[in-house]
């Protein structure tokens, strides 16, 4: 439990400290600061247009048939709409949790489901971000930037499913 929520304060330091934007600045000096900057912006319309053409004229038919949207992901990463958060020196662009909210909401107005497959590639990314050396980082996370493939988080327990916080097995070595 420790762990987790070292994890956690660790996740919530790094999105405020790539934010381009700072606590006191604007309009509102005792809490975050909502405007979005001129790249945010841009962002947010970059992935608004993409929803509108190339997501939500295809969303009904991937719902009905069921099968992974495979090119609408090749397209969302070929205009940088995946793995935002990924560090830069992976080669990644290391955007704020914020950030990459604009991008969820966005993806999500057009069709929940395809935002899910393009976001969920960052539940396997995140360990690697917070607790891989650099090493691992660059080997895992470098691949997610150089080609339109996902990364993959699996758990699964009696009792816990997929509820990290739940699980009760433990690894013990012997010998």
């Amino acid at each position: 439990m420790a762990l987790l929520q070292q994890i956690n304060k660790l996740r919530l330091a790094r999105s405020f400290s790539t934010s381009k934007i700072k606590f006191s600045e604007g309009k509102y000096p005792n809490g975050y600061n909502f405007e979005l900057n001129e790249t945010q912006k841009e962002i947010q319309q970059l992935a608004r247009k993409f929803v509108k053409e190339e997501v939500i004229p295809v969303a009904a038919e991937y719902d009905k048939s069921g099968k992974y949207p495979w090119e609408i992901i090749k397209k969302a990463w070929s205009l940088g709409l995946m793995n935002g958060h990924i560090p830069s020196h992976c080669g990644g662009m290391e955007n704020s949790i914020f950030d990459g909210c604009l991008v969820a909401e966005e993806l999500a107005y057009g069709c929940t489901g395809i935002m899910t497959a393009l976001e969920a590639s960052g539940l396997g990314q995140t360990p690697v971000i917070v607790a891989g050396n650099k090493e691992q980082q660059k080997k895992y996370l470098g691949r997610l930037v150089e080609e339109p493939v996902v990364a993959a988080y699996c758990v699964t327990e009696p009792g816990a499913g997929s509820d990290v916080n739940g699980v009760k097995t433990k690894a013990v070595k012997k010998g």
